[in-house]
């Protein structure tokens, strides 16, 4: 009988981390070889991680939400025969009355577990989180119900959803125990002294004070910066909780580390107080009321909204961005798509104006290829590509995702609007593999579609160019000194200024506009 440590894998291309967004096992359950055992959030796509052994879960090394680095031991498996013919723990800690080991160290003896059933600090795993299947954790933090609070009631080991509806549907206040009074309650007393538990509670902040958790998650960019400025990360005040747990991040690690007291309900009443001394004013008549849940929604900034805003704080403070707008007449695309739309469909998809749109693109590019192309600032070098890989931009409910259509140039008008449908269906649906978001070349968004004409994308870094596109409309158009209604595209070009110069941006739109206005050159296009 062997324990073995699987770490996670790189799972994306070059990936340092992921975001553990929900185990589909159980400690106790048996585990297949390459039976998904997590779902994992990288920067282009929820992906499931497969097992490398046969055997039973033995310890979950992660809590959903917890940012894991790659290489990091992500759950233990106890392989064998014997194990998957011994049955599964019971509440003791043994299989079939045999006592059960994770790693050098015994998880729990029989009098530890006798000694700690009832307690809630024993009722803790080996990192000190409140032990709970993913599903009870998942419908806790769905009812804002704090775990590291609770105790176990008829399970001896754990915490059931049982549990937490109890914690829900009871109507006693919270006290020293560790819960959290409403914030009514908390923001009107003044902030007294840290060491009266009652003035220690009036604080909003989750945590104890210094040198008081036990456990925090945090992202390890963060745990970096911590030890650069010597703080222990476990002494930051944070209001955010992850699974039971305080999560911290890199601003609250600064600002503790500078000195600077965290924006809490306490430090606004002690303003309050402050004031109210040089005026003789009750501290309750000038404090500024206290904003409650009814009047903030408070959404986390995490897995792909937290990726994408990286990735675009990277690309806009790296490349400088220009944006050349400029907009096309397009009658006869319109016609042409009309002609062909029945055609397409009768293959299985829809036909819409980005099919053309990309291939248009692919032979501007071809004719001006250093919008298709990369920096290389170390080598000192831009690299023209020779691919031409398309990157699509999709809103979905997780935020835009980028799946690429590789290979434009060798594809015809229908084979493209499959793929493109098919890409857009599963980025919706977060079915894409990271393979299918990577290797782009040169980037197309349709704010379009939504409505609007003009924008200022920004490049999808390290790319050194992207297209916008508004949507296509009739509007004013002047041909031989009359105003005539005519169909046309807006056409927003940003581009990397150290790569590409305004001449050539203006160059390559033109060329756009003449495929787009003139979609049957496309035909005579190598």
């Amino acid at each position: 009988m062997t324990s073995k440590e699987f770490t996670l894998p790189d799972v994306g291309e070059g990936i340092a981390e992921a975001e553990l967004v929900r185990w589909l096992v159980e400690p106790g359950e048996e585990v297949a070889e390459d039976q998904p055992i997590a779902e994992v959030e990288t920067d282009k796509a929820v992906v499931e991680v497969p097992s490398p052994y046969t055997g039973v879960v033995d310890e979950l090394r992660a809590v959903q939400g917890e940012v894991v680095p790659v290489g990091d031991v992500l759950i233990t498996i106890r392989v064998g025969e014997a194990d998957l013919e011994g049955g599964v723990p019971d509440s003791e800690g043994t299989v079939d009355g045999r006592e059960q080991r994770s790693g050098p160290a015994a998880r729990t003896t029989d009098s530890d577990a006798n000694d700690r059933v009832g307690s809630p600090e024993g009722e803790r795993g080996e990192r000190g989180r409140p032990i709970a299947p993913p599903s009870v954790r998942r419908f806790a933090r769905e009812h804002d119900v704090d775990l590291a609070a609770l105790v176990p009631g008829r399970s001896a080991t754990r915490l059931t959803k049982a549990d937490v509806r109890a914690a829900i549907d009871s109507s006693a206040e919270p006290t020293e125990s560790g819960q959290t009074e409403p914030v009514a309650d908390r923001t009107e007393r003044p902030s007294g002294d840290a060491s009266d538990p009652l003035s220690a509670d009036s604080s909003d902040t989750v945590s104890a004070p210094a040198a008081g958790r036990t456990l925090t998650l945090a992202r390890p960019n963060t745990r970096r910066i911590a030890r650069e400025n010597g703080v222990d990360i476990d002494d930051v005040p944070t209001e955010t909780r992850r699974d039971g747990a305080a999560y911290v991040s890199e601003s609250q690690v600064l600002r503790y580390a500078e000195g600077e007291s965290p924006p809490t309900a306490s430090t606004n009443s002690g303003r309050a107080t402050a004031a109210t001394s040089e005026d003789g004013a009750p501290a309750a008549a000038t404090a500024e009321p206290p904003r409650t849940d009814a009047e903030i929604e408070r959404r986390p900034y995490e897995g792909v909204r937290r990726t994408i805003g990286e990735r675009l704080s990277q690309s806009k403070f790296t490349a400088p961005h220009v944006s050349h707008h400029d907009t096309a007449t397009v009658e006869e695309l319109v016609a042409t798509r009309a002609q062909l739309s029945d055609t397409v469909e009768g293959r299985g998809a829809s036909l819409t104006y980005l099919p053309f749109v990309l291939k248009a693109v692919v032979a501007a590019l071809k004719r001006h290829p250093i919008l298709n192309s990369r920096l290389d600032e170390e080598a000192a070098e831009i690299r023209l590509l020779r691919e031409y890989h398309i990157g699509i931009a999709v809103a979905t409910d997780a935020g835009l995702l980028v799946p690429v259509v590789e290979d434009v140039d060798e594809k015809g008008i229908a084979s493209l609007a499959e793929e493109i449908a098919d890409l857009a269906e599963r980025a919706r649906s977060r079915e894409l593999t990271p393979d299918e978001m990577s290797g782009g070349t040169f980037t197309v968004t349709n704010f379009g579609v939504i409505g609007g004409e003009y924008g200022t994308p920004i490049i999808n870094y390290p790319e050194t160019a992207i297209l916008g596109l508004g949507a296509i409309d009739e509007r004013a158009v002047v041909e031989d000194g009359d105003v005539v209604a005519r169909p046309t595209l807006p056409l927003s070009l940003s581009f990397d200024h150290r790569v590409i110069d305004g001449a050539d941006a203006a160059e390559f739109t033109n060329a756009v506009m003449a495929f787009l206005e003139q979609p049957q050159l496309l035909l005579v296009e190598d």
